[in-house]
């Protein structure tokens, strides 16, 4: 498995330290990294990986991460392995994820999913933490100026912004990636372009997020360098990738 693509830049060392490249992790690999790292939930509890005996509801899902600290983990899939990964390299944002599911889910009165956790699951699967130091640059990815941003502003794009894969559904995607790749964006202004003094930044947005709509969506092959056949303006010119705004 290749893990080349510049998304999987936050997570070499522990890609490395799984050996990931070799295939998929076992449970006892995950744990013994979690354990190293003293990762842990929103109330402190130890955090685990185990394989589940059936496919839970995404309110049970939730639910028993918050109340025991193990998440539910197929040893077969690298959608979970990928999902760990997440877990053991940002937890603090997972774990804030997790709790505010739990809030949100005590809040329901019935069995349809709100808008909150909506935007919630969202970030889970398909999450980009957009760093910027320059406030104009999120403002043109807000508005899908897509030629703007990527040609026109390529420079400042590659020396005041950050893109940080957090979705753990779309680095799987990355695994093979295609043009038509889409990321949902938390937009964060930093003077920091470091993930880790990104990560108190994305747990505080959380707070602020109460729809999909919120999240603007990433062509995340545009992004400069992460296809090697962006660097031309016509790249950028076509619209069933880089849609207008409506």
């Amino acid at each position: 498995m290749k893990f080349d693509h510049p998304a999987f830049a936050p997570y070499r060392a522990l890609i490395d330290a799984l050996e990931l490249a070799r295939g998929l992790p076992s449970l006892d690999a995950l744990n013994a990294q979690a354990a190293r790292l003293g990762t842990c939930n929103a109330n402190g509890l130890p955090l685990r990986f185990f394989a589940p005996d059936g496919r839970l509801s995404a309110r049970d899902y939730e639910t028993h991460i918050l109340q025991t600290g193990q998440v539910p983990t197929r040893a077969d899939t690298w959608h979970d392995a990928l999902n760990a990964l997440v877990w053991l390299r940002f937890p603090r944002f997972k774990s804030a994820l997790n709790a505010a599911h739990g809030i949100a889910i005590a809040g329901e009165t019935g069995s349809t999913r709100g808008r909150r956790r909506d935007a919630l699951t969202v970030l889970d699967e398909s999450g980009v933490w957009v760093l910027s130091r320059d406030p104009a640059l999120p403002a043109l990815l807000a508005e899908r100026a897509w030629q703007s941003l990527f040609w026109e502003h390529r420079h400042a794009v590659e020396t005041a912004m950050r893109f940080v894969v957090v979705g753990h559904a779309l680095l799987e995607k990355v695994l093979a990636p295609y043009p038509a790749m889409t990321g949902k964006c938390l937009l964060l202004g930093s003077d920091s372009l470091d993930p880790d003094a990104a990560e108190a930044l994305a747990v505080t947005a959380l707070g602020t997020i109460d729809t999909p709509r919120q999240l603007a969506p990433l062509p995340i092959q545009g992004i400069p360098g992460w296809d090697a056949v962006n660097a031309n303006a016509a790249y950028y010119a076509n619209r069933d990738i880089f849609r207008p705004a409506r």
